[in-house]
């Protein structure tokens, strides 16, 4: 348990029947009239939903224990992806839900943060940006301006994406894991 005075960003509170939720932004109101109190935007762990929520001051809330660790992707197992803690060795089988968009940028010997809360996996959070090598894509055609100079690739995991005209199978690139945007070469 914890006081709203307590609120820091990341720290996650169960409320509402057990849901976990993220605080991402809080402030401390003190009206001129009328007690203070926390004005806070939370976002479900699970969901993503982000939510303005407001706690009078010094009110109790939940925390919920979210233990993170830095796990490495070794293969998949059916319909799991199957991580390794790099410290104990230890393999844990993620359900696909849990992965979530993670999945579209995951190769083999990536590093990735698994979340977890009481056993069981909340989400998996990857780098900012990756790389990864191009598998397929069209030839670029000089003149071809129709699609505002870029073209579908496909990379390595098997997850389209668009890249400029330039880029050939083959090269390897950097790819922002939040929106899939190409964000330049990476010189080997």
């Amino acid at each position: 348990m914890a006081s709203t005075n307590d609120l820091k960003n990341g720290l996650v509170l169960k409320l509402e029947g057990g849901q976990l939720w993220s605080v991402v932004e809080f402030q401390h109101v003190k009206p001129g009239k009328g007690p203070a109190f926390v004005r806070t935007k939370l976002k479900n762990v699970l969901s993503g939903k982000v939510v303005d929520k407001t706690f009078n001051a010094g009110v109790k809330v939940e925390t919920a224990t979210i233990d993170k660790r830095d796990m490495q992707f070794s293969y998949m197992d059916g319909e799991y992806f199957v991580f390794m803690d790099m410290e104990t060795y230890d393999q844990l089988h993620v359900d696909r839900k849990a992965v979530g968009d993670a999945a579209n940028f995951l190769i083999e010997g990536f590093t990735a943060t698994v979340a977890q809360h009481e056993g069981e996996v909340l989400f998996v959070e990857l780098p900012a940006a990756v790389e990864l090598v191009i598998q397929e894509t069209e030839p670029g055609v000089q003149g071809d301006r129709s699609t505002g100079g870029t073209k579908p690739a496909i990379l390595e995991t098997g997850h389209q994406i668009n890249v400029p005209l330039f880029i050939t199978t083959g090269e390897k690139i950097k790819v922002d894991t939040r929106t899939s945007d190409y964000l330049g070469r990476v010189n080997s």
